[in-house]
């Protein structure tokens, strides 16, 4: 019984992690995934309460020789000393006196063992104990043959009571004989059954393999975080973080699905979007990642490592010095918090990747309901691909698209116009002009940018080329070097100040601007003048040009 609820105990994590996993992929409901949870809680309740029981019963085992042994020499002492009996009448009578009890003493212990060892062995029947034990008792009639056979030999050895072994051994020959004719009855329609019934076909394969959107694995270190006894803080988190980004960028991210992965290392984690690995980190559960943020007043002992979810560098430090951290001015944050600042960042970063078509149409389904004239109205121009494009466009460069109305009413106006993405897009960023002013600007509304120079605005104008991913700026691979090292410096200049790098330039320029600049500078935000509200001031930090 104790190795039996061991055993189950030891398994839980895996099947509580098995339940997460197919809830997080949608195969089964949020329903389904209750019920789950508490039937195998039941079952780890009484599993535990087996555990204890068998420990009881354990203890009660060893207290009871311990008792036995102290019986039988203090027996022998008392004699000796009290009654004046010799060493061989003190063993005889005492040993005896003390067995005797022992057993009678031991007799309660075996009928608990007995009992929690048959409730363990039925924890998993879904019948009642008369029909199991009906079901057991009259399953074979080997076993009753044999009983009959070793009852008679028994009856005719000397000194065994013949009288009661005789009778028992014709009544289980009476036994084995009925159950045999009824087996003999079933079994041959079931064999011919069996020979009639044709092999089953493998099951085929289907053409599609699915994939799951995203996708968190996990090695086997790391299964505490997502186990329930242990508190699985980063279920709770991940389930905040699809909240918070339907809030943050207007898109509903897919089930993340939660698997473990022999493959990785016992402390890795991998994310995966469509099965392609996207980003990778490594953790030590009770240690806590110091990042230095730039105001440091003094150093943390530690191992050196690199955040995930940026890149920056940071140490691994122990538990006891984390309040010394945070004095000192590091960022401090436990695991958990490392792998759903890392989620959040890739979903941000991946978000064009993750909205597809069907994700749209279940977006547009959504809006039709209230908003039934947007949506036929921009579906009269645009197709279902034209306005993915579009949305994409804007994730890119994290725009939020929970103003659906808007864009799609923007879209609406312009589509019947032309069908150019490019253009589209410059047009529902200006519809979502205030919008991301805010995004950027201040408490006091102001937006800190750095301009370019008319000739080098010019110049990228000048060097538009049309392909079928969009817009690119075909700047000679010298000139595109001198432009880069310049941004460089300016963005170098700009982020020593604190300010987050903003470049202001005309639409015309803007998509060449930020397709030139998306490989060497992902994050850099790149404006245009028609995206600016009138009650936001602008505060210029300098112009970019050519250097040499």
């Amino acid at each position: 019984a104790e190795v039996a609820a061991r055993f189950t105990l030891d398994a839980l994590p895996g099947k509580q992690m098995a339940i997460e996993a197919e809830y997080n992929s949608g195969s089964i409901s949020e329903e389904e995934a209750t019920r789950r949870k508490n039937d195998l809680q039941r079952e780890v309740d009484f599993y535990g309460a087996m555990d204890g029981a068998s420990k009881f019963v354990s203890g009660n085992v060893k207290v009871g020789i311990l008792i036995t042994l102290i019986n039988m020499i203090g027996g022998m002492i008392v004699g000796m000393s009290l009654h004046g009996e010799n060493l061989t009448t003190a063993i005889n009578t005492y040993i005896a006196l003390t067995i005797g009890d022992g057993l009678v003493s031991q007799f309660p212990a075996l009928l608990v063992s007995t009992a929690t060892g048959l409730i363990v062995t039925r924890a998993v029947s879904d019948g009642s104990f008369g029909t199991d034990v009906t079901k057991q008792f009259s399953r074979q009639s080997r076993i009753y043959w044999i009983a009959a056979f070793f009852l008679v030999v028994l009856a005719f050895l000397p000194g065994f009571p013949w009288y009661i072994l005789l009778p028992m051994g014709l009544l289980f020959t009476y036994f084995a004989y009925t159950l045999g004719k009824k087996e003999a009855a079933v079994s041959p329609p079931e064999a011919q059954a069996a020979k009639a019934k044709p092999k089953e076909a493998p099951a085929e394969i289907s053409p599609v393999v699915p994939l799951d959107p995203i996708s968190l694995e996990l090695g086997y270190g790391l299964i505490p975080l997502v186990d329930k006894d242990q508190g699985a803080e980063l279920l709770d988190r991940i389930t905040r973080i699809r909240k918070e980004t339907a809030l943050d960028i207007g898109l509903v991210v897919p089930r993340i699905r939660i698997i473990d992965n022999m493959r990785l290392d016992p402390s890795e984690y991998c994310i995966k979007i469509k099965g392609v690995e996207v980003g990778k980190g490594s953790l030590r559960l009770g240690s806590y990642l110091s990042i230095n943020p730039g105001k440091v007043k003094e150093e943390v002992p530690g191992e050196p490592t690199r955040d995930p979810a940026f890149g920056l560098p940071a140490l691994w430090i122990a538990e006891e010095d984390r309040d010394r951290a945070e004095r000192a001015g590091y960022t401090v944050v436990d695991p958990p918090s490392i792998i759903a600042t890392h989620l959040t960042e890739i979903i941000k970063r991946h978000a064009a990747e993750i909205l597809g078509r069907q994700e749209l149409q279940a977006i547009l389904d959504t809006l039709k309901k209230d908003y039934p004239a947007v949506v036929d109205d921009v579906l009269k121009h645009l197709s279902l691909g034209e306005i993915q494009k579009v949305l994409q466009g804007l994730l890119r460069e994290r725009v939020s698209i929970r103003n659906t109305v808007a864009i799609l009413e923007c879209l609406a106006d312009y589509g019947a116009i032309t069908k150019d993405i490019p253009f589209l897009i410059e047009k529902v960023r200006q519809a979502l002009a205030r919008q991301i002013c805010q995004q950027y600007a201040d408490e006091s509304k102001t937006l800190r940018v750095f301009t370019l120079h008319p000739k080098l605005e010019q110049m990228i104008i000048d060097s538009r080329v049309e392909t079928a991913g969009g817009l690119v700026a075909g700047l000679k691979p010298e000139v595109h070097r001198k432009w880069i090292n310049s941004l460089a410096n300016a963005v170098r200049t700009v982020q020593e100040q604190g300010y987050f790098p903003i470049i202001l330039c005309s639409e015309a320029a803007r998509p060449l601007v930020r397709s030139s600049t998306a490989r060497d500078f992902p994050d850099l935000v790149v404006l245009s003048v028609p995206e600016i509200v009138p009650d936001v001031k602008l505060e210029a930090l300098g112009e970019i040009k050519l250097e040499g």
